[in-house]
């Protein structure tokens, strides 16, 4: 006999959606989700919330309208197949589908990945000494997944001496990593070690690892455990208690110290222990006070510790190794208002930082015994510039990747004593891609408070700024989390299609540092909104698209942006693109048992106090949804997804259909099959997904003016 699901999906969309109480009369209607008065009594307030049943994941009569919803967004952008197999044929023809990434070395091994043409997955391997010795493959992600529709690695650690390797997989989307360890003499692998593993590392006698475990239900990472291979024991050293807490364990460069990082949004505190004394106990390097962080890097005899003790945008101070604590640190670094300092590199003889001025990120090279720091600067308007990977402690290299909304992906090693910059690779573009063909520039709006709100564009330089392009614009803005721009060779099919893509830099995200993400969080969070909406507005006033050419996108916190946005000014756009959207924002926060929501009360407040629950629900999607116009919503989740619940976009989607008054298209894409908050792990399933959102978008268009 048929299992409830198997029926599912094996007979047609008519029939399955008879388990929901909705007959379409064709396979072009709209999925109607029933309505079952859920009642929430707090505060005072009677909520009703006539969806809340789209909880039940194992009922057959949910992953119905699921299916159905998924039945429905395929059929309606049928006609669109054509554009988007050409959309597909264009992103895949500037793939160089067997390629290499550049390889780092790590203790006497050069250590890369590979793709290969036709193949979802990459390769991992080394190659001991140098690049012309022998290939040894080390996880082959395409053997691993097998016949499975996902698969994700996690960690990736070896061992010093190189002769084993600790990994983390997760097979269904859900980030629930199980911890192996494989020999890469024999090529043995262990069974699973443990269960819910976020971070690993290793002692330096390459046979004690350390690693972190998070809760089964909360997905909180609070257990750390010490865990000799062969013992068959898992001892735990540490266990946090306080939900607003996370734990993540590393060891330092110097391969000196194992830490562990405890942190909420707000607080951190780090313990160590030294890495070749691995059964030795932890000890604190200075105790947590409320609203204060601090990180560490270990250099010789000394901690280096970036602190905001006395400022929100950070110090740099040094304190001995010996005796850390706040009465012992000296300032190396002093706070300065206007320059985040984002993190600290520590060499054997040298130190660099990385360093945000007005949005944009420089390094700046300081030698540990004399001379003045050096900066490593970039000339475009706009981009994106981060460490890579620096496993080595005395070197005078320093790696690190550039791009831009122009410029692809580019490796440089940068040698901190000479100050030249080696271009190691640059990610080819194929297909005859020329950046002079396009511009990029960084302008400023201002919000309805004054505050001046960045937007980056791209576009063809052929542009006229009379209103006629179309444009898509993103945004994110929440958890501090900098919303740099990236290049993207797909988005050259939009570019050359007339489009602006363009990214507003709005509250709550941190790429003015500390500060911007205090302007649009907690009581402070409808900034986040008012920017956008601003950014929005200023865009169209200068000509650079208009309100029947403006598609918004974003995704998870992201698209609780989307959602608040559309519900405040939908006039304003004619499409949205969301992914994963965190939109049903007061059952989520009101239900300590989802994964993530005890530690974000410090993001959007706690609605268990009154006065954050009326803050809260003013600006909540799902609630605010109401009987008025829309614009052309497509909505993209994924069943697996542990960070967003698949039910959020689910009553979403729902209630939209039943208040909203316009005839423009609501599509639901969820995966059904294993996939995670990121989507689809193939690398031809992810292309092929955003092939589908690009054909709806240019379907939702008027024709662009024409390209020369």
């Amino acid at each position: 006999m048929l299992s409830e699901r198997g029926w599912c999906r094996r007979f047609p969309l008519a029939l399955s959606l008879l388990l929901f109480g909705t007959v379409p009369l064709h396979a072009q209607s709209a999925p109607l989700a029933a309505k079952k008065p859920h009642v929430t009594e707090i505060h005072g307030y009677r909520r009703v919330d006539d969806y809340f049943w789209l909880r039940d994941k194992d009922s057959s009569e949910v992953l119905s309208y699921l299916a159905a919803e998924e039945a429905y967004a395929n059929a309606m952008e049928q006609g669109e197949a054509g554009l988007r197999d050409t959309l597909y044929a264009e992103m895949l023809g500037r793939i160089k589908e067997t390629d290499q990434n550049v390889p780092y070395p790590r203790g006497g091994y050069f250590y890369y990945s590979r793709t290969e043409e036709g193949k979802q997955y990459p390769i991992y391997a080394r190659r001991r000494g140098s690049m012309t010795a022998p290939e040894q493959v080390t996880l082959d992600l395409n053997a691993m997944a097998g016949e499975r529709p996902f698969i994700s690695v996690g960690a990736y650690e070896p061992a010093d001496g190189g002769r084993k390797l600790a990994y983390t997989v997760d097979t269904t989307g859900f980030r629930q990593y199980a911890l192996f360890v494989k020999d890469l003499t024999s090529g043995v692998i262990s069974g699973p070690l443990a269960s819910r593993v976020t971070s690993v590392t290793w002692a330096t006698d390459g046979k004690t690892l350390f690693y972190t475990q998070e809760d089964s239900v909360t997905k909180r990472s609070h257990r750390f455990f010490r865990h000799e291979l062969g013992s068959g024991k898992h001892e735990l050293l540490y266990e946090e208690t306080d939900e607003l807490y996370g734990i993540y364990t590393y060891r330092t460069r110097s391969s000196g110290y194992v830490l562990l990082l405890i942190g909420s949004a707000t607080t951190s505190e780090v313990r160590y222990l030294p890495a070749n004394r691995p059964s030795d106990t932890l000890r604190v390097v200075a105790p947590r006070i409320d609203e204060q962080e601090y990180y560490v890097e270990h250099v010789g005899s000394r901690f280096y510790i970036r602190t905001n003790d006395t400022g929100r945008t950070f110090r740099l101070v040094t304190a001995p190794v010996r005796d850390p604590g706040r009465s012992n640190w000296t300032e190396v670094i002093p706070n300065r208002p206007d320059v985040m300092l984002e993190d600290v590199d520590g060499f054997s003889d040298h130190l660099v930082t990385t360093e945000r001025e007005e949005g944009l990120v420089h390094f700046r090279v300081r030698n540990l015994e004399a001379g003045d720091p050096r900066d490593v600067s970039f000339p475009e308007p706009t981009y994106a510039v981060y460490a890579s990977d620096n496993y080595q402690f005395a070197t005078p290299e320093f790696r690190f990747v550039y791009t831009s909304l122009i410029t692809p992906t580019s490796v440089y090693d940068y040698n901190v004593k000479t100050g030249a910059r080696t271009l190691l690779k640059q990610q080819p573009v194929l297909g005859g891609y020329d950046p002079g063909n396009y511009a990029s520039e960084r302008i400023w709006a201002a919000a309805g408070d004054g505050a001046r709100i960045p937007i980056s564009l791209v576009y063809r330089k052929e542009l006229v700024r009379n209103g006629q392009r179309p444009m898509l614009l993103g945004g994110y803005g929440s958890y501090g989390i900098p919303n740099d721009v990236f290049f993207s060779s797909n988005n050259v099919s939009l570019l050359d299609r007339g489009l602006v893509i363009a990214t507003a830099h709005v509250r709550g995200g941190g790429e003015m540092g500390k500060p911007w993400h205090d302007g649009g969080r907690m009581m402070t969070k409808r900034n986040t909104f008012d920017d956008f909406i601003a950014a929005s507005e200023y865009l169209i006033a200068q000509g650079y698209t208009s309100p029947d050419r403006l598609v918004i996108t974003g995704g998870s916190a992201g698209g609780l942006l989307m959602g608040a946005v559309t519900n405040m000014r939908p006039d304003l756009y004619r499409a949205v693109v969301t992914y994963v959207p965190f939109v049903d924002v007061m059952n989520t926060m009101l239900d300590a048992s989802l994964p993530l929501t005890v530690g974000e009360y410090l993001e959007w407040g706690n609605p268990n106090e009154k006065a954050a629950y009326d803050y809260m629900v003013s600006y909540s999607p799902y609630d605010n949804i109401s009987a008025q116009a829309y614009p052309a919503i497509l909505v993209r989740s994924s069943l697996n997804d542990s960070q967003v619940m698949y039910w959020e976009p689910a009553k979403y989607v729902a209630k939209l259909r039943s208040l909203k008054t316009d005839s423009n298209p609501l599509l639901f894409k969820i995966k059904l099959q294993p996939g995670g908050h990121g989507g689809a792990s193939g690398r031809y399933d992810r292309l092929r997904d955003v092939a589908f959102d690009y054909a709806f978008i240019l379907s939702q268009l008027p024709p662009p003016p024409a390209m020369p």
